[in-house]
């Protein structure tokens, strides 16, 4: 028994040196080819301090839409200086009344601060199980990778929080404009939904969908 849980270790040994980092970062080259780890990496010899830093998070987005909310991404390749560390965040502002819609983001989990207001999250399990909660100022909620999950501004005022991923490209897609907002044929549609023609239409007319 002894013996066989040395070899385990030794083979979680050699699988954690086998992808470790074979250089200290990969400074994201938006004109190279993108790969599912991320994008090529820029020449070392032209990296600067500026690839390191962002300052888009300073500023309010502008939430006069139809969610009355705002999300500034500090994503790769914008944010060059992430791309490959497995880390990204962006600020989340929202009008009184404002949502995030359900969405999913594949490639991450989300860590959520709530920095100004009162902000309604939760997610729902692969199980169907929904977890709610109200979060104030200086509270925080992880949502799990790949699993749809919103955020409602719940208070009086309008609402601030700065989110963080585990990825330097966590990607987004948002339920309401995945299915109403596209080409996708209402008749299909309503039957992968059960909603009726006359709902279809009206939420493709507001979200901007056709067919």
């Amino acid at each position: 028994m002894k013996m066989i849980i040395q070899i385990f270790f030794i083979i979680s040994l050699i699988s954690t040196i086998s992808f470790a980092s074979v250089q200290d970062f990969c400074v994201a080259d938006p004109k190279g080819p993108q790969s599912p780890s991320g994008y090529s990496c820029k020449n070392p010899d032209q990296v600067t301090e500026n690839d390191f830093a962002f300052t888009g998070l300073g500023k309010a987005g502008n939430t006069s839409n139809i969610i009355k909310a705002a999300v500034t991404p500090a994503f790769a390749p914008a944010y060059a200086g992430i791309n490959g560390l497995g880390v990204s965040l962006a600020r989340l502002d929202l009008a009184g009344g404002g949502v995030i819609p359900l969405h999913t983001h594949p490639g991450a989990s989300e860590v959520l601060v709530v920095i100004q207001g009162t902000i309604c999250a939760g997610f729902i399990s692969s199980a169907n199980k929904v977890y709610l909660k109200t979060l104030n100022r200086g509270d925080s909620m992880v949502f799990p990778q790949g699993l749809l999950h919103f955020q409602l501004n719940s208070g009086k005022g309008p609402a601030l929080a700065f989110v963080a991923f585990g990825s330097s490209s966590p990607g987004l897609q948002i339920l309401p404009f995945a299915l109403f907002a596209n080409d996708l044929p209402s008749e299909l549609v309503e039957a992968t939904t059960f909603l009726s023609d006359a709902e279809v239409k009206k939420l493709k007319g507001v979200l901007g969908g056709t067919n």
